[in-house]
């Protein structure tokens, strides 16, 4: 019963915050429609994140590590393990911001996908080579602007928990403009909405920022690995401090998988 009670509320916190929302992002989608960066459309976006998460009772959000102290004013290519649905809920919370690279059919999506468009993200339609330029000259053109990019360099959620091999895309990018990457560790948001389950569960997600790679003098091979390594390493630890031992993100993997390209 109690779950439920908390579920219906959750679902009605949600609803009314899309209310209030959606009618302030279609202006700011208006009036920010020339403005290469979307930075004021993207702020309504992740506003709209915090305060949905922060109002349900279920979910307990915290934001770990310092964020570079030029991150608003360069451009990065920032790029996170994918666990669930709520990663953007809990990513909203990052004291900066940030155009996101989103799969098209999201943006598809009643509500949430008119949000994503006001929002200013940049939807991209999976193996399709003409959608796939159009996202990386939009990207180009976001990152010159000095806006970060980000992307979840997986592509979709992992069903087992551990890192699946991350697509080149990103760190083209980053080695293509000459821009850091910036690697994000999250852990504990699968608990968010479990798979199967019309409710929300109990969590506590953590993302930590990690240091920099730059992509000077680096390959797009070796700087996806370093990446994924690196991020690959601290969910294995975060998930052990959130009670979560049984799903290591890069231990057991073979050496050929970690690299391999997807």
């Amino acid at each position: 019963m109690k779950i439920a009670a908390v579920g219906l509320y959750t679902y009605a916190e949600f609803g009314a915050c899309v209310a209030l929302f959606l009618p302030a992002m279609g202006l700011a989608h208006l009036l920010h429609r020339g403005d290469v960066t979307q930075r004021v459309p993207g702020q309504w976006m992740r506003r709209f994140g915090r305060v949905t998460s922060n109002l349900t009772p279920l979910w307990k959000f915290k934001v770990e590590g310092e964020a570079p102290g030029d991150i608003l004013s360069r451009a990065y290519v920032v790029v996170s393990n994918h666990e669930s649905t709520a990663d953007p809920f809990l990513l909203s919370h990052l004291p900066w911001d940030m155009r996101w690279i989103a799969k098209e059919e999201i943006f598809k999506m009643p509500v949430l996908g008119t949000m994503m468009k006001f929002g200013g993200d940049i939807p991209l339609r999976r193996g399709a080579r003409e959608s796939v330029q159009q996202m990386m000259d939009e990207a180009r053109r976001t990152l010159s602007a000095g806006m970060p990019v980000m992307i979840f360099p997986e592509g979709t959620r992992s069903k087992d928990g551990r890192l699946l091999p991350f697509k080149d895309g990103a760190f083209q990018l980053a080695v293509d403009m000459g821009v850091p990457v910036l690697p994000l560790a999250l852990a504990g948001t699968r608990n968010c909405r479990p798979k199967g389950s019309k409710w929300f569960g109990d969590a506590n997600a953590v993302v930590k920022v990690l240091e920099p790679i730059e992509s000077t003098g680096l390959d797009v091979a070796t700087l996806r690995d370093r990446a994924r390594t690196r991020i690959g390493t601290e969910v294995t630890e975060l998930r052990k401090r959130l009670g979560y031992h049984d799903l290591p993100a890069l231990a057991e993997l073979d050496p050929a998988v970690i690299s391999q390209r997807a």
